[in-house]
């Protein structure tokens, strides 16, 4: 039983760090395309803020309940520039 765990765990985290090291290249590539160069318009570069922001919403930095709540405040702006009422996903 506890071999069957043993195996169950490492199958698991092998398909963890598989998922990860996926996650990583497609983030990648989207940085890739979103910086291959510089926003012709006020819509673009707002998606691009966003993304930044989103990257930093992802930091320990910002688990600062005003950091938090900063962050909101400009995704909510930065979507309201591409035309989003939506609150951001993050």
């Amino acid at each position: 039983m506890a071999s069957q765990k043993a195996t169950e765990a490492r199958r698991h985290r092998s398909e963890v760090e598989a998922d990860q090291a996926s996650l990583r290249d497609s983030r990648a590539e989207l940085e890739k395309f979103l910086f291959a160069a510089p926003a012709t318009n006020w819509t673009e570069a707002a998606k691009k803020a966003l993304y930044l922001l989103r990257l930093f919403a992802e930091t320990t930095d910002a688990r600062d309940p005003r950091i938090k709540q900063l962050i909101e405040d400009a995704a909510a702006d930065l979507n309201g520039l591409c035309g989003k009422s939506a609150a951001p996903e993050a």
